[in-house]
């Protein structure tokens, strides 16, 4: 009798994401690709067949968190094929192909070309080529996400000074209405109940796609199975009334915000090439509150930027203590190679940059708290994500507070009206309705 072959065991895949909305979107797509092609996806720091990072680039730190996570890989499967790929492999690529057990280092672009790398097998290759061409991307069930991120834009013409990201990822581009409204679909299908929109600089849609983002937004608020939508990052210039105006329309978008602010003082904005004031600033949110008084507002703010002298650092507090900001993304100033502000003579030292993020940091941390302790009383529906180890189910309000709930239900992927009951231990518990 014919001995039958035995079945083959599936190739292991483990894959890690640094920064962004975007990039999660991207890797999700990828991880997607992995599963069609009979991978077995397996947590990041296991034994895999090949092992993917998808990198950022945006400080020093995040530089420093990818190298430290390719040593991990290896450590980890060195016999596996080591990926790195994205923002960071596309601004240094020579530094990573140096690292040990580094086989493919691609780019931005070439990161969607993974798997024809993988099966050429080549000792080492290097492919960081830009392109003018859009990859979409958003999140599918293979990479165990509860949000959805959806790609709609790329790339961006702004030229900040600061900023290294247009360097990594080109010119501005971006999916067609038709198409995203597609994506939008198979998400649904696929049981995602809340879309976050992603890109770059998702206010440049219409600059770059020739179509008006609030079509697009209409559309998925339209989409059937659609529960829940929220943008990622908006520049103030260019969250315009029209967009504010159909959001408050929608019982489906949900009351939270991301606002770059950069800095509280106008004399660093223009130094930055930011394309907005302080008063500018000050009236879009005032326009945010007013269409959604019980938004949550976050705020990425830049501190140690290159002359940045201390009643200016003071002038960015005392705005972020006034404004009903809620979430602050605090950075220091980090060189970023061939940028204007990395010429600039005058550059802050580490420690006064570290000092400014810590009192900033302080302040995020008491107005996220104050405002957590605001929701008590209140009921608001809440997408559950996980389980944690205390045995809490855990999930966010529509303004982006975290809320914790004592049950024995799974409430995995499930939208629950919750009243929210105390703060305890820093953290908002609520009762399920």
């Amino acid at each position: 009798m014919e001995q039958q072959n035995a079945p083959q065991t599936p190739k292991k895949v483990a894959l890690h994401t640094l920064g962004c909305r975007l990039n999660l979107s991207e890797t999700g797509s990828i991880a997607q690709g992995f599963v069609d092609r009979g991978y077995e996806i397996v947590p990041f720091g296991e034994t895999a067949d090949v092992v993917f990072v998808n990198t950022c680039t945006v400080t020093d730190q995040a530089d420093s968190s990818c190298r430290q996570l390719i040593r991990k890989a290896h450590r980890s499967s060195p016999e596996g094929r080591i990926v790195v790929a994205g923002c960071y492999a596309q601004m240094d690529p020579e530094t990573i192909k140096a690292m040990q057990g580094v086989d493919l280092v691609l780019g931005t672009s070439e990161k969607y070309k993974v798997f024809d790398y993988l099966e050429e097998e080549a000792d080492q290759v290097v492919r960081t080529d830009k392109t003018a061409e859009f990859y979409g991307a958003a999140t599918t069930p293979s990479d165990s996400h509860t949000r959805a991120f959806l790609k709609i834009q790329d790339g961006c013409n702004y030229v900040c000074s600061f900023c290294i990201i247009p360097q990594a990822r080109g010119r501005s581009r971006a999916i067609s209405v038709a198409e995203a409204l597609s994506e939008g679909r198979k998400l649904t299908d696929q049981g995602f109940k809340e879309i976050v929109l992603t890109g770059v600089n998702i206010g440049e849609y219409e600059t770059a796609s020739g179509e008006k983002l609030v079509d697009l937004v209409s559309g998925l608020l339209n989409l059937e199975g659609l529960e829940r939508l929220r943008l990622s990052s908006v520049e103030p210039n260019t969250l315009t009334d029209e967009l504010i105006e159909l959001l408050r329309s929608s019982p489906k978008f949900m009351d939270h915000f991301h606002i770059p602010l950069q800095s509280g003082d106008d004399e660093i904005l223009s130094s930055m090439r930011r394309k907005y004031t302080v008063a500018d600033y000050e009236k879009v949110i005032a326009k945010v509150m007013k269409a959604f008084p019980e938004a949550g507002i976050g705020a990425d703010v830049i501190v140690g930027y290159p002359g940045e002298k201390e009643e200016q650092f003071k002038r960015t507090f005392e705005l972020m203590r006034r404004l009903p900001l809620t979430h602050f993304h605090v950075f220091p100033y980090s060189k970023r190679k061939n940028t204007l502000a990395s010429r600039m003579e005058t550059q802050i030292p580490f420690a006064v940059k570290k000092e400014r993020v810590k009192t900033l940091m302080m302040l995020g941390e008491a107005k996220l708290s104050l405002f957590s302790e605001d929701q008590i009383g209140r009921e608001s529906l809440v997408l559950f994500e996980k389980r944690g180890k205390d045995g809490l189910y855990s999930g966010h309000t529509t303004n982006y507070v975290k809320v914790k709930v004592q049950t024995q239900e799974e409430l995995n992927n499930q939208i629950r009206r919750v009243h929210l009951t105390e703060m305890k231990n820093g953290e908002l518990l609520g009762k399920l309705v």
